[in-house]
C-alpha cells in the first residue's frame, strides 16, 4: 500500500512540478497539458450541471482540473463551514459556497498563487466574496483551525502528495467531529510498478501517486475516518495524453469517496 513516496523521492522537485503545472494552468488554461479542463468536460465526463456553471464567473471554470465531482458525494448545508484543501481557480469552492449560503463560510487553500488570484476573482465577480476566503497552503500543513470543518471537499489532490497519511491526518484535523470528507481523486485498479512510482514526472502528471482503488477506504479508515466508501467512478482520462503513459490494465480513473470523522 503507497501511501508515501519511495526512499531518495524527490519531493523538492515533485512540488515545484506540480506548482509549474497549475500555475500554467492559471495563465494558460487553453493550452496543452495532459488532462482535461473547462466547463464542457465538467459536464460531459463528470456530471457537473451546466446550469449551475453558466452561473460562475467563466475564469474559474475554464480553468478547472478536476478528477471526479466531489459535490455529488453528498449535501452541504446552509450555514455551514466548506474547506476545499486545494482550491485551484475555485469552481468546486464557488459552487460550495452557493449551498453553504450568507450564513456559511467557503475557504479555499491553494499553494499556486494565480490560481488563488483566479479563485478571489471569480468569488468577487460571483457576489460570493463576503463568504469566501482564499488562504495560501498546502494541503500537508492546512492554515486552518482544528475542528472547525464541517465538510472537506477536494478534487484531484491526494494522488499528488508524498506523504498520503499527513494528509489524511490534516483533513481529519480540521473537520469537527461528525464532519464530512468529500473526496473526488485518481485511482488504478492495481499496484504500480517501483519504476513508476520513483518518477515525479508520472506522480506530477497525477499518475504514479494515485492509490489503488481496494486500499482507498483502508488507508481513509486507518487515518481514522469511518463510512469510508467509494461512490461513484469516472472515466476522466479518456482521450489525453494520460492514457498512453500506463498500461492499459491499471485502469487509471477518478472517483467519488466518502468518509467521515467520528
Amino acid at each position: 500500500m503507497a501511501t508515501t513516496c519511495p526512499m531518495g523521492f524527490d519531493v523538492d522537485y515533485l512540488r515545484a512540478k506540480v506548482q509549474e503545472t497549475y500555475d500554467r494552468v492559471a495563465r494558460e488554461p487553453g493550452g496543452s497539458f495532459h488532462f482535461h479542463r473547462g466547463g464542457d468536460y465538467a459536464c460531459d465526463y463528470l456530471k457537473y450541471d451546466r446550469v449551475e456553471l453558466a452561473a460562475l464567473p467563466e475564469e474559474c471554470v475554464a480553468r478547472f482540473a478536476g478528477v471526479a465531482n466531489p459535490l455529488r458525494i453528498g449535501s452541504i448545508l446552509p450555514g455551514e463551514t466548506v474547506l476545499d484543501h486545494a482550491c485551484g481557480a475555485g469552481m468546486d469552492l464557488l459552487l460550495a459556497a452557493r449551498r453553504t449560503r450568507t450564513a456559511g463560510k467557503a475557504i479555499g487553500v491553494d499553494m499556486t498563487k494565480a490560481m488563488r488570484d483566479s479563485a478571489a476573482s471569480s468569488a468577487l465577480k460571483a457576489g460570493l466574496s463576503g463568504i469566501v476566503e482564499i488562504r495560501e497552503g498546502f494541503y500537508e500543513d492546512l492554515p486552518v483551525e482544528d475542528e472547525s470543518v464541517d465538510v472537506l471537499i477536494s478534487n484531484g489532490v491526494i494522488n499528488l502528495a508524498p506523504d498520503k497519511d499527513r494528509v489524511f491526518g490534516e483533513i481529519r484535523r480540521v473537520l469537527k467531529p461528525g464532519g464530512r470528507l468529500y473526496m473526488a481523486d485518481v485511482v488504478v485498479v492495481r499496484e504500480l510498478k517501483p519504476e513508476a512510482r520513483e518518477n515525479p514526472d508520472l506522480w506530477a502528471a497525477c499518475i504514479a501517486g494515485a492509490l489503488v482503488e481496494d486500499e482507498l477506504p483502508d488507508v481513509a479508515a486507518a487515518a481514522g475516518f469511518t463510512g469510508c466508501e467509494i461512490r461513484e467512478r469516472f472515466d476522466c482520462f479518456r482521450n489525453t495524453t494520460a492514457e498512453t503513459k500506463v498500461s492499459k490494465d491499471l485502469r487509471v480513473h477518478g472517483v467519488n469517496f466518502f468518509a467521515r470523522k467520528p
